[in-house]
């Protein structure tokens, strides 16, 4: 019999390593490279109402969100995009990275955006649409040749506006939306996917234009999963080194939304692939920067709150944990960098916050005991002195600040 060998960190890496791609700059801001993982969303308010969009795009961006999308259905919502971008600028805010969606029939509509906006999103199941054929069941090879050539005239004038404005362009797979060709060749599927985007790549490629952004979106993230593993293993082999955006597209909303998204994105994150990422929730789009925020914070990826350690509470708790926690955490929630832990006894607190930078930990008889990088600095103190000692430590430690 083989002797069990124990796994070690070492063999069982957290996560992979990141994925190396190239730097795509939308405005000032760089997704992929040595950039950190991006965060953004879309607003929800209507094109035309340009003080609604430019408000709506405001918030966003004072909530954290770093490039900002708008839909563009049409030329003349397309043309609006200039007005949104001068309100923007009249207030201040000229400088925030805005992305045009365009979809059917994009090529008129996604040329004028090209006017306005540092980025432009193609969906290429609808950018050169074909009405479809429900009998349909085959392609012959010249049938797929002149869809390519369709597809090349439409977008080439629009690579063109791109690379003489310095703009980004995403080329947005949705798996609801794949072309009546794409499905009947490769069915409706991870593959179908991959190859959608492909086409699109390709012919960028083939006319010099390499500021891409590719992202594959599905509402079921066994199929988004599927579908950017493979195209990551599909690029690899083509020798193509674009960032990824990554989203489960039409979440949902509540918590449920929330765990879909995680599981989603947060998967392909801990796999090192991703450089952007979006939560789509039926809410507020408010709401999604801090779900984005928080699956970056989980993976390590970017910290953007205190990280508290608590334990699930049990028997052994000698407070009541779920008060002294938010206790803790009003007292310390704007000392943004630091792990506190806040566990409710000594028989597991000390291992369970060893990497913590702060302890507070409950030992019975109404005392907690203070940690600092699991090594104790006071014991025995009265429990309702609590957080005013770990404030004293903090300050005399030199990390505390008061809070703005």
């Amino acid at each position: 019999m083989n002797p069990i060998v124990p796994l070690t960190a070492v063999q069982l890496p957290l996560s992979k390593p990141r994925r190396r791609t190239r730097e795509v700059k939308v405005g000032a801001i760089g997704i992929g490279g040595n950039n950190p993982i991006r965060v953004q969303s879309m607003i929800t308010a209507e094109t035309m109402n340009t003080e609604a969009a430019v408000a709506q795009t405001i918030q966003l961006y004072e909530a954290g969100c770093e490039i900002v999308r708008i839909t563009a259905p049409n030329l003349r919502e397309a043309q609006n995009l200039g007005e949104i971008r001068k309100e923007l600028k009249r207030r201040g805010y000229g400088h925030i990275p805005l992305v045009a969606d365009v979809h059917h029939q994009g090529m008129d509509i996604a040329l004028e955006c090209t006017k306005h906006v540092d980025k432009i999103r193609i969906n290429p199941g609808l950018f050169v649409f074909r009405k479809p054929d429900p009998n349909r069941v085959d392609y012959s090879p010249a049938e797929v040749q002149q869809e390519l050539e369709a597809i090349e005239r439409a977008l080439l004038p629009v690579i063109k506006a791109c690379k003489e404005r310095g703009l980004a362009m995403r080329i947005g797979v949705n798996h609801g939306s794949l072309s009546e060709r794409i499905k009947v060749m490769y069915g409706d599927s991870p593959v179908g996917m991959v190859e959608s985007a492909m086409e699109y790549l390709k012919i960028c490629e083939a006319h010099g234009f390499k500021n891409l952004v590719i992202s594959l979106k599905a509402s079921r993230a066994p199929i988004m999963l599927s579908a950017n593993r493979l195209m990551v293993k599909r690029m690899d082999e083509e020798g193509m080194d674009y960032p990824l955006h990554l989203g489960v597209t039409e979440a949902g909303d509540g918590m449920y939304a929330r765990i879909k998204s995680a599981i989603g994105i947060g998967t392909l994150l801990a796999e090192g692939i991703g450089d952007t990422i979006r939560v789509s929730l039926a809410e507020d789009p408010v709401n999604e920067i801090e779900v984005c925020y928080d699956i970056l914070q989980a993976l390590g990826l970017r910290k953007t709150k205190v990280e508290y350690i608590a334990c699930p509470s049990c028997g052994r708790t000698k407070f009541d944990l779920p008060t002294v926690l938010n206790q803790v955490r009003d007292a310390t929630k704007h000392l943004v960098g630091l792990d506190i832990a806040v566990m409710g006894c000594i028989v597991n607190g000390p291992g369970e916050m060893a990497d913590a930078d702060y302890g507070y930990v409950g030992r019975g008889g109404g005392k907690i005991a203070l940690y600092r990088h699991g090594q104790l600095v006071k014991n025995d103190i009265p429990a309702e002195r609590g957080v005013e000692e770990l404030i004293a430590l903090l300050k005399a430690d030199g990390v505390w600040r008061d809070p703005e």
